[in-house]
């Protein structure tokens, strides 16, 4: 079994492509989340791993708008990584003479409150990842540059810490959605997840939409929106909730969803991970 990830190694992606795979072993670095995707749809991979939620900045929408618009693959589990970012500069490095920090754009805002007060003068500039920047800094030779990422990637490329835990919320959680040619079949304990998009924009539609999970008492755990891209002002609505898409019930719930909406897309259905 492949896994596509978002590489280089060392990044949160990574982290969530072993703990799904079980092992660091088969695991494909691709340059980014679409070529993760691509990987599987062409065969040079079974699974790909993306991230879609972070519990402080929200949504990933590069990841969602690739499985709303450019995808079929459909999901087969999730898995929840802690997010925990250190400082890493050259060995020596004194934050004083620090004019850039590197790394990834929701690294650098989940960790915004820290380099507003600890490097308030310093350029923030956006990486493709969290161990790409960690690299390019480690292996660099500008001490006035740090990046932002896990600690992984330190022991990985080298450099040296500098601050532990500087993200601004210690709960920092990422939701990462495995992705393969079929989803999981019905654990008992499942989540399904789909997006929809209304037939007019109209007073009360979203409301109509989500009535028949209500009447068939089924619990909604998200709700996210996108633009659908073509018009300002109109929407595609992502809901994950509880159930399996083939539980008779849930089955029946999407039937009458999918009568009410102009379109209605199932990504699929996993078990809820449980962090361990």
């Amino acid at each position: 079994m492949i896994t596509a990830f978002l590489g280089p190694r060392g990044t949160y992606t990574e982290q969530a492509a072993v703990e799904f795979a079980g092992s660091d072993d088969n695991l494909l670095e691709t340059l980014n989340f679409a070529a993760a995707v691509k990987a599987v749809e062409d065969g040079r991979a079974d699974y790909a791993v993306v991230p879609v939620e972070n519990s402080i900045e929200g949504p990933v929408s590069q990841s969602l708008d690739i499985l709303i618009r450019e995808t079929d693959l459909m999901l087969c589990a999730e898995v929840i990584v802690p997010i925990d970012h250190v400082l890493v500069g050259q060995p020596g490095t004194d934050l004083v003479n620090v004019t850039t920090v590197h790394s990834h754009p929701q690294a650098l805002a989940q960790c915004s409150h820290w380099l507003d007060a600890n490097l308030p003068t310093a350029e923030r500039i956006a990486a493709m990842s969290t161990a790409g920047a960690i690299r390019q800094v480690a292996e660099g030779s500008d001490p006035s540059a740090v990046a932002i990422g896990p600690e992984r990637a330190q022991v990985l490329y080298g450099g040296q810490v500098l601050a532990r835990g500087i993200q601004d919320a210690k709960n920092n959680r990422t939701r990462f959605m495995a992705l393969g040619h079929t989803d999981a079949e019905p654990t008992g304990r499942d989540k399904t997840f789909i997006a929809m998009r209304m037939d007019k924009n109209l007073p009360g539609s979203l409301h109509k939409a989500l009535g028949p999970f209500a009447a068939a008492n089924v619990q909604l755990t998200n709700i996210i929106t996108r633009p659908t891209k073509w018009l300002l002002g109109e929407y595609v609505f992502l809901v994950d909730f509880e159930g399996h898409r083939k539980d008779p019930h849930i089955a029946t719930v999407l039937d009458e969803v999918r009568e009410i909406t102009e379109e209605l897309k199932v990504f699929g259905s996993c078990p809820r991970f449980v962090e361990k």
